[in-house]
């Protein structure tokens, strides 16, 4: 355990849970791994036994250790752990950033998943759905042209974000909407890393209008191709271009394709 971690924790009223949380999506802890016992954190924080049997309680109940008895808590598998519940989602995004697993696990989830909600947005937004994205994305290219990438007292990043779950509400998918709600900060994870390291931002953002574009002419197809160009991007910025070559192309039977996608083909 690092003396860093510790040292963010005030001893008259520690968060163990946060505390061990940490340590764990940090990789210090890794699956398998036992965390400290409860008499070590009752000393090492100054509190009662049952403070900290509640902490471990509810990390138990997030899907992150379990209890075995005579030997102490254990970091369960990672594909255990219960990624959509919202304190784990803050969690991850809070403090996953060293973590290089976590970051290729959501990385693949959104590769999965984005191109198809693309494509239902370019099917189904309304006037009021396109402005969202509109709006996000404006403040994305507001926000590049000061210094502090802050524009309207919001940063770029979270504009980036606001511009993803755009198109996710987009959907009119109650489950995908949900999800994109619940995954907000494990998102925002990667893109405030991915924006941080970008060589090339006006590529990237002329990427995400292509997006907007495509969902707004009612193209799904190239929505569907143009959400690829954007996670392509984003996958060179994070480091993670061994993942590119694996992302499928997006085919859309001819029988569902729109008008326009066909006359674009």
């Amino acid at each position: 355990m690092s003396s860093a971690a510790s040292d963010t924790r005030r001893a008259s009223s520690p968060d163990i849970a946060d505390f061990l949380a940490e340590a764990i999506f940090a990789g210090e802890y890794e699956p398998g791994d036992f965390v400290p016992k409860e008499l070590d954190l009752c000393e090492r924080f100054g509190v009662s036994r049952s403070t900290v049997r509640s902490a471990l309680q509810t990390l138990v109940a997030a899907g992150l250790l379990t209890r075995i008895s005579g030997q102490g808590s254990r970091v369960r598998a990672l594909q255990e752990w219960h990624l959509l519940d919202p304190r784990v989602s803050s969690w991850m995004a809070r403090f996953a950033q060293p973590n290089p697993r976590i970051q290729r696990e959501i990385f693949a989830f959104r590769v999965a998943v984005e191109p198809y909600v693309a494509r239902l947005a370019a099917e189904h937004a309304t006037a009021a759905d396109l402005l969202a994205i509109e709006s996000a994305h404006e403040g994305m290219i507001r926000a590049l042209e000061h210094d502090d990438l802050h524009w309207q007292d919001i940063s770029h990043n979270d504009y980036d974000v606001a511009f993803h779950e755009a198109i996710f509400a987009a959907s009119h998918n109650l489950v995908w909407a949900q999800i994109s709600h619940v995954l907000k900060p494990a998102i925002a994870l990667l893109v405030e890393k991915s924006n941080h390291s970008a060589d090339e931002l006006n590529d990237s953002m002329e990427r995400h209008r292509r997006v907007m574009e495509a969902i707004r002419l009612r193209q799904p197809q190239r929505a569907a191709k143009a959400a690829l160009a954007v996670l392509e991007r984003t996958g060179r910025d994070l480091g993670l271009e061994e993942l590119i070559p694996s992302i499928p192309a997006i085919e859309v039977p001819s029988t569902v394709a729109t008008t326009s996608d066909k006359e674009a083909s």
